[in-house]
Order: C-alpha cells, then sequence, then structure tokens
C-alpha cells in the first residue's frame, strides 16, 4: 500500500515541485556565495558645517529644510545605492581644515555605524566660525593623498570673512593628487542664516552689521582710487565702513568649479540624492574587483515560483483556458 502510494506520488509533479523547493529553502541556511566581478567605490566624504550650512533652501516632503540636513539624507540614501565591498569614510570641515569622523570602512558591514554618525553630524561639532574654502579644500587634499581614497567635498563655497585675493590658495602643487568630487550645496539666490545661541535655540537670523564683509588680513588690494581713512601702517584698509551682502548665503557656483579645476575635479549641484549617487558611480572613481555575492534571493524567488505552482496551478490553467476561449471567439 504504502509502495503504491509512493509509485503514485512519484507520478505526480507536486511531488517534484515540493521536493526542489525544500532543497531551495535549505540552500537559503547553507548561505552560498558565488563569486562575481564588479565596481566597487572608496570615498572619503568631507562635510562642511559652517554656519551658512544651516540656511534652509532645500524641500524634502514639502517642508524646508537646511543644507546640512539636507546634504545628511542624500548621503544616507548614497550608501543604501553603493554596492557591497565599497567603502565610505567620514569627516567635517570648518575654518581652514577638516577633521575625520572615521576612515573608510565597508558600506554593507558597517552600514548601521555609517547611518548613525551621519545622523549626527551637527553645526554645533565647529572648533571656530571662520570659513576659508580654498584653505580647506587644500588641507583635505595633503591629508587624504595617499590614503587610496577618492574626497568627496561638500560645501556652499561662502568663505566668511570674504578673501583677500592677494592670498587666495596655490593648488599647483596639488593638482591631480588624487580625484575627487567637489559638491555645490544649496540654491543660487541669496537667503537668511539662522542665528543660534549657545544652546543651539535660532534666534533671528544674521543682519547686515554682524559679519565682515571684506577681509582686513594682510596686505590691502592695489587700488589707483584714494581709499578714505588710508594709513599704510594703522588702516591700510581705511577707515570707511564696508557693506555687503555676506549676512546672507546663497551657492557661489562659479567659484567652486573655478577651484575644481584647479585642483583637476568634477564639480557637482546637489539637487537631488539620485543625481548625487549617479555622480559618484562612474568609472572614473569605480574598481573592478571579484567579491563574494549573496545568491539567497536567487534561492527564494526559485522557491516561492515552485510553491505557486504547487498551490496555485488553477490560476495557470485558468488563464491557459482564457486565452482557449478568446481564439475560438476569433
Amino acid at each position: 500500500m504504502l509502495l503504491q502510494h509512493l509509485l503514485k506520488n512519484l507520478k505526480d509533479y507536486r511531488f517534484y515541485g515540493l521536493s526542489l523547493a525544500l532543497l531551495a529553502m535549505l540552500a537559503l541556511f547553507i548561505n552560498p556565495q558565488v563569486i562575481k566581478r564588479q565596481a566597487v567605490y572608496n570615498f572619503t566624504v568631507i562635510v562642511d558645517i559652517t554656519r551658512s550650512m544651516n540656511a534652509k533652501d532645500y524641500q524634502l516632503k514639502d517642508e524646508a529644510v537646511s543644507r546640512l540636513h539636507f546634504v545628511k539624507q542624500a548621503l544616507r540614501d548614497l550608501v543604501l545605492t553603493l554596492p557591497c565591498q565599497s567603502k565610505l569614510g567620514l569627516g567635517i570641515f570648518t575654518e581652514r581644515k577638516s577633521t575625520l569622523l572615521f576612515e573608510p570602512i565597508e558600506v554593507c558591514s558597517s552600514y548601521a555605524e555609517i547611518d548613525s554618525v551621519i545622523d549626527t553630524i551637527d553645526w554645533r561639532m565647529a572648533w571656530a566660525a571662520d570659513s576659508r574654502i580654498g584653505k580647506g579644500l587644500a588641507n583635505t587634499i595633503t591629508q587624504l593623498q595617499n590614503r587610496g581614497s577618492h574626497i568627496v567635498f561638500l560645501t556652499d563655497g561662502q568663505e566668511a570673512p570674504p578673501v583677500n585675493p592677494r592670498y587666495k590658495t596655490d593648488f599647483s602643487d596639488l593638482k591631480g593628487k588624487l580625484k575627487g568630487l567637489l559638491v555645490g550645496v544649496g540654491g543660487l539666490q541669496n537667503v537668511p542664516i539662522p542665528k543660534y545661541n549657545k544652546q543651539g535655540q535660532q534666534q533671528g537670523f544674521y543682519q547686515q552689521g554682524d559679519v565682515p564683509h571684506r577681509s582686513t588680513f594682510g596686505m590691502a588690494p592695489t587700488s589707483s582710487v584714494p581709499v578714505e581713512g588710508y594709513n599704510a601702517r594703522n588702516a591700510p584698509f581705511g577707515s570707511a565702513k564696508v557693506t555687503g551682502d555676506q549676512h546672507l548665503t546663497r551657492l557661489y557656483e562659479p567659484y567652486l568649479q573655478q577651484l575644481s579645476k584647479e585642483v583637476d575635479w568634477v564639480y557637482h549641484r546637489l539637487e537631488t540624492s539620485e543625481q548625487l549617487s549617479k555622480a559618484l558611480q562612474i568609472p572614473m572613481f569605480a574598481k573592478q574587483q571579484q567579491v563574494l555575492s549573496d545568491s539567497r534571493p536567487y534561492f527564494a524567488i526559485f522557491t516561492l515560483i515552485l510553491l505557486g505552482l504547487v498551490y496555485f496551478p488553477r490560476l495557470s490553467r485558468a488563464g491557459e483556458k482564457n486565452l482557449l476561449e478568446e481564439n475560438y471567439k476569433v
């Protein structure tokens, strides 16, 4: 009797379907992996955390958010799109230099740690209020030029106080030292910069009299026009009050484009997370290598297909029947 029942099952396609499904499910517990060749990436991301990055000229879910908030969300989305075996490091910039928070680590096995650190980046981590973008970029390249990682430098490009034209950063010794992406953050129209107290509570916005509108460092630029109150020793920049729009902020795109040329980098304006991911995952930044790939998803899909054929055969038969009826009517 048992033998007859077994022979009957051997003639039933469902027996083979369930048997194969069982084997496929067992393979899921074995965690099979295959070796394949794919592009991987190694990035060290440096985020500008100076005061102008608190300006709100981005939108997320119909809500105005700061540049820094938008950058953090774009980076969290970027980590999700990078293939496994890629690495990501993170650092912050303020004043004249950048500081690493952690060296590049593998994005899949360390996803939780990377995401957590990105979430904690805050403007209050800044150790000075100045913002010397050119100096900071040069400092970053000098630090990381022998690390084997590509730099992603995100900033709005606003120098505070403005740079004296006599003392622009010289990149001649750093040009082409490593590949990188200079990312411009913010909109092209001026917006106010939020002003916060020591407790991190906003108290209005910076006004024209709160910030310097020109540099008073070093020698004054030469001019054929007499400068009011000029004194070579005590007032080389004159005594006239200078006004401007440095209490407002915008993306200084032409300046960043010029910097990217001077260091032989690619420039990209941050508009969406998707565009940033595409700008980074290009052959210039890729390294082809053999990696272990998890093949469990394929076994899981195969199992579901087999179970569907076994337990829902009427669906396929109904489809065939409808097709035959339509052909018959024609």
